[in-house]
């Protein structure tokens, strides 16, 4: 199990600027691309197997883990930041592949689902290279692809993997054109409504990698805020000072130095 570093408040790019109101989608007469109304209550419970979990790094499902303490600490920072700004919407990158984002986004939002008072939703934003659904372990003859080619509804998308407070909307296969989805107004529509549908409820944004594609770029703006995902051995300097550039009109909540060996300490 790779070690995580979770470095919330003290961000490596400070940024003062306030969120941005996230837009409301215009009736669905008046926008034809929009997904129209959402019905929740139809959501899918699929158990999830505890042998693909481990295989996949997934630990915070088990709260009796002695490997989720280092998410569970991420999981309070990032929510004592959110709720202080009245943020709801927080997407998560890294500046190349492999860095660990999607295994560190599934981990954090199923310990913000441990949380009494917390909802998750984790979206699987990553067009090109989606990981989430196959992480879980999760049948996705109906995902994303499906919802973004009007082909169903966001109520048969959405997936429970048996923990309680803990959705997911999983992408089974790279979508062509992300840059252009990602932009879309059928896109902005979604943020919007599974950002304000429920006041509890916190989304988690699996975007790609920052400096692999535009995708990330073009779709960032639409989110309160962002964690940086940087890998040890992995990304270098110049990849995470061009990742600050690129960040400097976003919310950087933090950033997180994954696949770090850290020395272990008593509870005392």
């Amino acid at each position: 199990m790779d070690r995580i570093t979770p470095a919330i408040g003290k961000n490596i790019h400070q940024v003062t600027s306030v969120a941005a109101e996230v837009p409301q989608a215009a009736p669905a007469s008046e926008q034809p691309e929009v997904l129209g109304q959402f019905d929740y209550v139809k959501t899918r419970v699929v158990p999830l197997r505890a042998e693909h979990l481990e295989r996949n790094r997934i630990v915070a499902f088990n709260k009796n883990s002695n490997m989720s303490w280092a998410f569970d600490l991420l999981r309070t920072q990032v929510l004592q930041t959110m709720e202080e700004n009245g943020w709801r919407t927080l997407a998560i990158t890294s500046p190349t592949p492999e860095a660990g984002k999607t295994v560190l986004a599934i981990n954090l939002a199923m310990s913000i689902a441990h949380h009494t008072t917390k909802t998750a939703l984790l979206v699987d934003f990553d067009l090109r290279r989606p990981r989430v659904g196959a992480s879980l372990g999760l049948p996705m003859d109906k995902s994303l692809n499906e919802l973004l080619a009007s082909k169903a509804g966001l109520e048969e998308v959405l997936v429970n993997p048996t923990l309680p407070r803990f959705v997911v909307l999983p992408t089974r296969e790279p979508v062509p054109l992300s840059t252009e989805v990602l932009s879309s107004p059928k896109v902005n529509s979604l943020i919007s409504d599974l950002r304000e549908r429920y006041d509890s409820r916190i989304c988690i944004f699996d975007l790609p990698p920052l400096l692999s594609s535009d995708d990330a770029m073009t779709v960032l703006p639409k989110f309160d805020c962002v964690l940086l995902v940087v890998a040890n051995g992995v990304n270098n300097k110049k990849e995470i000072e061009d990742c600050l550039y690129h960040l400097a009109g976003c919310n950087v909540i933090g950033t997180v130095l994954n696949k770090a060996e850290v020395q272990v300490r008593s509870y005392y």
